[in-house]
């Protein structure tokens, strides 16, 4: 697997990278992805302009192919995710665990999203949550 980073944040990012790295050796998957690293302003525009949702969001993907999961696997780059660090450290206060965790929770679900995978409803939602509990748990971060 093959990830590309791009930061439109100011600080250093390159310990998420090394994080979000390091999830994904876990993962057999000879494709590649961007994930793009934003602040609050550029994602809730991004979240407006793209999803007509005026507000700040976490994390957003955007799949090359956005049909169903058989035409992924014959494609090389999945597409890109959008990862607002301002709001992943929030949401870790708020849920009381890492950044790391939360950062790492935000690339997969985002990652599987790019992959077909979504949560609309209950048992697309179990069979998502399942596999993405499932790369976290064997990259060290299980919840709590």
């Amino acid at each position: 697997m093959r990830i590309h980073f791009v930061s439109h944040i100011s600080g250093d990012t390159k310990e998420y990278m090394n994080l979000i790295r390091g999830i994904f050796k876990h993962v057999r998957d000879s494709r590649e992805f961007n994930i793009i690293f934003v602040s609050n302003e550029e994602i809730q525009q991004i979240n407006r302009d793209y999803r007509g949702i005026d507000r700040i969001t976490d994390v957003i993907s955007f799949a090359l192919l956005d049909n169903d999961l058989s035409n992924y696997n014959a494609e090389r780059e999945l597409g890109d995710i959008f990862i607002c660090v301002d709001r992943a450290k929030e949401q870790a206060e708020e849920y009381g665990h890492s950044l790391e965790r939360e950062i790492g929770f935000l690339s997969v679900h985002g990652y599987l999203h790019l992959c077909g995978y979504d949560h609309m409803n209950p048992e697309d939602e179990k069979v998502m949550f399942a596999k993405q509990d499932e790369i976290l748990n064997k990259a060290g971060l299980k919840r709590g």
